[in-house]
C-alpha cells in the first residue's frame, strides 16, 4: 500500500494556481523529496496532505486514510514539523516534549521512556532542562523533529527543514532523517529549495515548478535523463549570448544548447574533448569568451531543462535562537 497516494490535487487562491493537479504515489519507509523553490507549491502541497488546507480539487490518502473524510485518522498517525517552528522560549525541552507527549495520550513511565528516548535520538539530552529560547537555531529544529516523533508516526511530513540552517546544523538533520528511515522505517516527505539536501536524502523525487510536477524519479535516474555532459560558456558581451548559443548548437556532437543566467549551457556527450573545439568555433565566429566550465548532470541541470531556468534559493537570514 502506498504510504501517501494524491490524484490530481489542486488548490487556487483566486487567480493563483499554487498547486495545479499534481499526482503522488509514494512508497512506504521511503524518503520522498519534493524539490522547488520558493512559490512552487511546495508548503501548500504538505499543508493539504496534513489537512491543514481543503484541497480545491482532487484526491489523496495518507496512510491509507482520505485528507477530507478521515481528516482525523490522519491527523493522528502523521508528525509534522513546518517551516516555522511553533516552540515556546520559555519552556525547557523536555517540558515541551512531556506538553506533547500528553496530548497525544502518553502516561506515566511510557511517556518518560519516549521522552528520553527522543532526547537521545536528537541529541539534546545535555539541553533537555534549559529554556527553548536559549536553543540555537539547530537545536530548535531537532527539538522540533523529536516533538513531531513523540506519538511514533508512520509517517512524517518536514517542510524544508534545513532553511537558514548552517551548514553543520544542516548535515545533523540529514543525520537524523537518514536515521528515521534506515532504522525505523518511517515515510518522509520531505520538501526543500536545496539540490545537495535532495541528491543526499531522497529515495524518490519529483520536482515542482509553479504548481506542477515536472519531473519524477530517483536523484540518479533524473540525472542519467540528461544523458550529456554539461559544458557552461560565458561571453564577455552579453549582447553576443544569443549568436553564441547559434554558433555552439553548430559544432560537431553537440544535442541542445541554452541560455540561462547569461550563459550558453550547452549539452554534449564528452565535454572534455568538446569544449575546445567550442571555443574555437565561438573564436573564429568573434565572440569572446569569458568563463567555460564542465561537468556532469546535476538536478540543477534536470530543472534548468525542464523549465528553462535554474533553481534559485532564496536563503532567509541565518537561524539564531540563542547560544548552542
Amino acid at each position: 500500500m502506498s504510504a501517501i497516494w494524491a490524484e490530481g490535487l489542486t488548490k487556487h487562491f483566486d487567480e493563483v494556481r499554487a498547486v495545479d493537479g499534481i499526482d503522488l504515489d509514494i512508497a512506504a519507509g521511503t524518503i520522498f523529496g519534493f524539490l522547488g523553490q520558493n512559490g512552487s507549491g511546495k508548503t501548500t502541497t504538505i499543508r493539504m496532505l496534513t489537512t491543514l488546507l481543503r484541497p480545491t480539487a482532487g484526491r489523496a490518502r495518507v496512510d491509507g486514510f482520505d485528507i477530507l473524510d478521515d481528516a482525523r485518522a490522519v491527523r493522528n498517525r502523521i508528525g509534522v514539523a513546518l517551516q516555522e517552528a511553533g516552540l515556546d522560549d520559555i519552556q525547557t525541552g523536555r517540558e515541551l516534549l512531556t506538553l506533547q507527549a500528553r496530548l497525544f495520550g502518553l502516561r506515566g513511565g511510557a511517556r518518560r521512556r519516549r521522552i528520553e528516548e527522543l532526547l537521545a535520538i536528537v541529541d539534546l539530552e545535555d539541553a533537555a532542562d534549559r529554556a527553548v529560547g536559549t536553543y540555537s537555531g539547530g537545536m530548535k529544529r531537532r527539538l522540533d523533529l523529536a516533538a513531531a516523533l513523540v506519538h511514533r508516526p508512520g509517517v512524517i511530513f518536514l517542510d524544508e527543514p534545513t532553511t537558514g540552517l548552517d551548514p553543520v546544523s544542516r548535515e545533523g538533520i540529514w543525520r537524523y532523517v537518514n536515521r528515521l528511515s534506515v532504522e525505523d522505517g518511517i515515510t518522509i516527505f520531505l520538501t526543500t529549495q536545496y539540490l545537495e539536501e535532495a541528491d543526499r536524502l531522497a529515495h524518490d523525487l519529483a520536482i515542482i515548478d509553479e504548481g506542477r510536477i515536472i519531473a519524477r524519479g530517483s536523484p540518479a535516474e533524473m540525472k542519467a535523463s540528461i544523458g550529456t555532459d554539461v559544458v557552461t560558456v560565458e561571453v564577455e558581451a552579453p549582447e553576443a549570448l544569443d549568436h553564441a548559443a547559434e554558433v555552439a548548437t553548430a559544432v560537431p556532437a553537440v544535442e541542445r544548447v541554452q541560455i540561462a543566467d547569461g550563459a550558453a549551457v550547452v549539452y554534449v556527450p564528452d565535454g572534455a574533448r568538446a569544449v575546445a573545439r567550442i571555443v574555437i568555433a565561438l573564436d573564429d565566429a568573434g565572440i569572446e569568451v569569458g568563463n567555460v566550465s564542465i561537468s556532469r548532470p546535476s538536478l540543477d541541470d534536470v530543472f534548468l531543462e525542464a523549465t528553462g531556468h535554474h533553481l534559485r534559493v532564496e536563503e532567509p537570514a541565518p537561524v539564531d535562537g540563542g547560544a548552542a
